[in-house]
C-alpha cells in the first residue's frame, strides 16, 4: 500500500534551486536511503516528508493512517529538562494511555545504556551534541509510528552502537527513510536507495551495493547514447555543410532532424570533488613517535604507556568507544594537550595537517566568505596540473560561482565539512590526521577521500567509526580497551572485529600482534628532545630491541615466492574452470580447491605485509643507531 507521494516536487533557496519539478513514493515496510553531495537538500526533503517545511511547488501526501517520527540532524532540547523526560515528552504526543508508561520508561533506560547514556537525570544543558543525538534517536526509535524518518542516525555513535541500531531497524516492520553517509549501515538496512542530484530524485530498487552497480549501467547507457547522438551528429553535418538545399520534403526533414540532435542536451555528470594536490614535502628519518605516554583527567585514565613510531607510508585507524580517549590522544598528537607522562616526538620535517571532530566559530566564523576563507590558507595552490587560483580549487570542490562569496553561516552541515577538508588539504600536510571525518560528509565526497588517500605520499592518521572508511583506508587499527590500554591489530575494521568475534566465541585471550603499540622503538641515545625536533616530556628507555625470530627470518625468505606459486595455481585452475564448463562434479571440484587456494593466498599476503612492516621498522631502528 502506498505511504506517501511526492509529486512535482519544488524548493528553492535563496539562488539554490534544490528540487525542480521531481517526484517519489514510499510503500508499505520499504526501507529508503537517501544519498547525494551535501547541499543538495537530503535534510530539507526529510523535514518536507516530516511536515516540518513546506515546498514552493507541488505536494507532499502522506497515507491518512500513517503517523510520522523524525530524528532531526542537529536535535534541540529544553536545557533544563531531564535526559529520561526528553526522550519520554515525545511518546506522550502519541496519546498511549498511562498503563504502559512502566514498560515504556524500562525500554526508554535499556536504550540510553545501549547508547551510552546512564545518567537519566542529567539536564539536557549539560550534555554534548553527540548525547543529545542520542537522546533524539531514542526518543525516535519508541515513538509509535509507521514511517521512521532519520537525519543521519548514525552519527555520534561508536561501531557497536551503530551494529545495535542496523538490528534495531532491519527488525522493525514499518517503513523507513534515512540520510546516512554510512555505507554498510546503508548496504545492511536499505532495499532502495534514493539519490538526489541536480535537482532530480533518481530511485534505486535494491540496497547500497546494488545501486552501484545500477547506477553506472545508467550513466553507461546515457554516455552510450550520448557518443551515438554526437556521430550522427557529425554525420548531419557533414550533409550540411556540403550545401544541402532545402528543396525536398526529404532534405528537410534531414535539416530539422540536425537541429534536433543539435538542440538534445547531453547527459550532465554528477558533480564530483576534485584533489588533485601537488606531492607533500618528503618525511625525514624522524616522523611522529609516541614514547610511553598516558593520560588521564581526575582519577580516570584514558591511555596507559601507550608507545609507537609512526613508519612514512602508515595507514593507522584508532576505534574505541565514546569519551575513550581517541580525540584526546589526537589532540596530544597536535601539541594541543600534553601528556601526563611520556613524550611526543613531533620530526621537524613534519608538517602535520588535523581535520578536527568539532569545528567552532574559532576555527570557521560564520560571518566570512568561502573565497576568503579559502585565500587565508592561501592565494594560489600547487598541484599536479601546476598552481591553481582559491576560486579554482573551490571549483573543484563544489562551490561555484556566487556560492564562493557566500558567508559560511549559510551554508549545511556537510558543506561547512567539505569546505574545511580542502583547507586542511591545501596546506600540504605529510602527516595528516583525520579526526570523524565522515561525519556529515556526502558519500562522493568520501569517495575521493579514500582515493586520495591512496596516494597520498604520508602517514594517514583515523580516528573514525565508519566501518567502510576504515577498510578503505587503514591496515593497521589501536583499539583503545579498558584501563586505558591500546592494543594492535593488524588490517581493517572487518578483520579486527572477525578476530574479537572469533576470541570471543573461543573465549582465549587475545592473539592479536601487539599491546601498547606492538614493538618498543629503540630511541636514540644521547639527543635532547630539542636535537630531535619535536615536543617531548618526560620518557623511560625502552629495554627491548626489535628483531625478526629465527622462523620470522626463514619465513621472510620464502614467502613471495609461495604467493608467486599460490597465484599461478590460481590463474591455472581458473583456466581448468573456464574449460570445464559442462562437468558439473569436476566444476564443483575444482571450484572448491579455487576457494581455498584464495584463501591461503589471502592469509599469505596478510603474513606477507606483517613480515615487510616488522623488517621496516627493524631497518628504521637499526638506521637510528
Amino acid at each position: 500500500m502506498n505511504l506517501l507521494t511526492v509529486e512535482n516536487l519544488e524548493k528553492t533557496y535563496g539562488t539554490r534551486k534544490l528540487f525542480d519539478n521531481t517526484s517519489f513514493s514510499m510503500q508499505e515496510g520499504e526501507k529508503v536511503g537517501v544519498i547525494g553531495i551535501n547541499g543538495t537538500g537530503k535534510s530539507t526533503l526529510l523535514k518536507m516528508l516530516a511536515g516540518l517545511e513546506e515546498p514552493d511547488e507541488g505536494t507532499v501526501t502522506v497515507a491518512n493512517h500513517a503517523i510520522c517520527s523524525y530524528l532531526p540532524q542537529n536535535p534541540v532540547f529544553d536545557e533544563k529538562e531531564t535526559a529520561m523526560d526528553a526522550v519520554l515528552a515525545k511518546y506522550a504526543q502519541s496519546g498511549q494511555t498511562a498503563a504502559g508508561e512502566g514498560d515504556l520508561e524500562t525500554r526508554a533506560k535499556t536504550m540510553l545504556t545501549r547508547l551510552g547514556v546512564t545518567e537519566f537525570d542529567t539536564p539536557c544543558g549539560q550534555m554534548s551534541g553527540g548525547q543529545k543525538k542520542r537522546l533524539a534517536l531514542v526518543a525516535a526509535l519508541l515513538y509509535p509510528s509507521d514511517l521512521l524518518i532519520l537525519d543521519e542516525p548514525t552519527n555520534h555513535l561508536d561501531s557497536d552502537m551503530a551494529q545495535w541500531l542496523e538490528e534495531q531497524l532491519r527488525q522493525r516492520t514499518g517503513a523507513l527513510i534515512m540520510v546516512t553517509h554510512d555505507r554498510y549501515f546503508l548496504d545492511c538496512v536499505t532495499d532502495r536507495i534514493v539519490e538526489i542530484d541536480r535537482g532530480k530524485i533518481y530511485s534505486y530498487q535494491g540496497n547500497y551495493a546494488v545501486y552501484l552497480d545500477r547506477k553506472a549501467q545508467r550513466e553507461e547507457s546515457s554516455l552510450a547514447s550520448e557518443r551515438k547522438r554526437q556521430s550522427i551528429l557529425r554525420k548531419e553535418l557533414e550533409w550540411v555543410r556540403r550545401g544541402a538545399r532545402a528543396r525536398s520534403t526529404k532534405q528537410k526533414a534531414r535539416l530539422e532532424r540536425y537541429e534536433e540532435l543539435k538542440n538534445t542536451e547531453a547527459p550532465i555528470a554528477d558533480g564530483k570533488v576534485e584533489t588533485g594536490f601537488a606531492a607533500s614535502a618528503r618525511l625525514g628519518k624522524t616522523t611522529v613517535e609516541i614514547s610511553h605516554v598516558s593520560k588521564g583527567f581526575g582519577d580516570r585514565l584514558l591511555i596507559r604507556d601507550f608507545s609507537y613510531v609512526f613508519l612514512k607510508d602508515d595507514r593507522i585507524g584508532f576505534v574505541g568507544k565514546n569519551g575513550c580517549g581517541k580525540t584526546t590522544l589526537m589532540k596530544m598528537l597536535m601539541g594541543l594537550e600534553e601528556p601526563c607522562e611520556g613524550r611526543i616526538v613531533i620530526g621537524q620535517t613534519v608538517k602535520l595537517g588535523y581535520y578536527a571532530q568539532e569545528i567552532g566559530e574559532e576555527e570557521m566564523s560564520a560571518n566570512q566568505s568561502v573565497i576568503d576563507f579559502i585565500r587565508d590558507t592561501a592565494e594560489f595552490v600547487d598541484t599536479q596540473e601546476g598552481k591553481v587560483s582559491a576560486s579554482k580549487m573551490l571549483e573543484r570542490f563544489l562551490f561555484e560561482g556566487k556560492d564562493q562569496y557566500g558567508l559560511i553561516g549559510k551554508l549545511s552541515g556537510g558543506e561547512r565539512r567539505r569546505l574545511y577538508l580542502l583547507k586542511v588539504l591545501m596546506e600540504a600536510p605529510n602527516v595528516l590526521i583525520l579526526d570523524e571525518p565522515t561525519n556529515d560528509l556526502d558519500i562522493s565526497t568520501l569517495t575521493v577521500l579514500e582515493d586520495y588517500l591512496d596516494s597520498f605520499g604520508g602517514i594517514v592518521i583515523v580516528v573514525s567509526h565508519d566501518r567502510y572508511f576504515l577498510d578503505r583506508t587503514v591496515r593497521r587499527i589501536f583499539a583503545f580497551e579498558e584501563g586505558g590500554i591500546l592494543r594492535q591489530h593488524e588490517g581493517g575494521y572487518t578483520d579486527y572485529h572477525s578476530r574479537l568475534r572469533r576470541e570471543a566465541k573461543e573465549g582465549g585471550t587475545p592473539s592479536v600482534s601487539g599491546r601498547n603499540g606492538g614493538a618498543r622503538e629503540e630511541r636514540r641515545k644521547g639527543q635532547s628532545p630539542e636535537e630531535r625536533g619535536g615536543r617531548a616530556n618526560s620518557w623511560k628507555q625502552p629495554s627491548s630491541r626489535l628483531k625478526f625470530t629465527y622462523r620470522e627470518q626463514k619465513e621472510y625468505e620464502t614467502i613471495e615466492d609461495e604467493i608467486a606459486a599460490l597465484e599461478e595455481k590460481l590463474e591455472a585452475l581458473e583456466g581448468e574452470i573456464l574449460a570445464s564448463a559442462t562437468d558439473f562434479v569436476k566444476l564443483n571440484r575444482l571450484t572448491g580447491e579455487k576457494a581455498g587456494t584464495e584463501k591461503l593466498l589471502e592469509e599469505k599476503m596478510d603474513r606477507w605485509m606483517y613480515l615487510e612492516d616488522l623488517k621496516a621498522r627493524i631497518d628504521a631502528q637499526n638506521e637510528a643507531r
